[in-house]
């Protein structure tokens, strides 16, 4: 194993960055409220902070009640760790994978892109 470990070099860990958390999947617990899960790609999380889900929907704010890592509660949620992340105020209907978890204000959704698209044609391999 100390070969294995030598060889693999450490995920760095952005924890300077506003919290950010992609939502893979969405449950309620009875009798907590809805959680959300996914893995924190920036930032970190802790009970009490407000958050903001973005994305898919209109934007909607919420405040983290809990973080739990398999089964155990947290007192924080830092990058690169898969959490659920328990949420005030939120059904379970309001939420969709897909959607993103972040710090307040820290991203907007677009809704327009402007680009520039190119098809090959049959004699470039299109």
């Amino acid at each position: 194993m100390k070969q294995v470990d030598e060889y693999i070099p450490e995920p760095v860990r952005d924890f300077e960055r506003p919290f950010l958390l992609p939502v893979e999947d969405v449950f309620s617990i009875s009798g907590r409220g809805t959680v959300v899960s996914g893995r924190i790609e920036t930032g970190v999380v802790k009970p009490g902070d407000e958050v903001e889900l973005v994305g898919i929907q209109a934007t909607s704010k919420s405040t983290c009640t809990g973080v739990e890592m398999f089964r155990k509660s947290l007192e924080i949620g830092q990058a690169g760790d898969n959490v659920g992340v328990l949420l005030r105020g939120l059904k379970r209907e309001d939420v969709l994978r897909g959607q993103v978890l972040c710090k307040p204000g820290s991203i907007n959704a677009h809704t327009k892109v402007t680009a520039q698209v190119y098809v090959l044609k049959k004699e470039e391999g299109g």
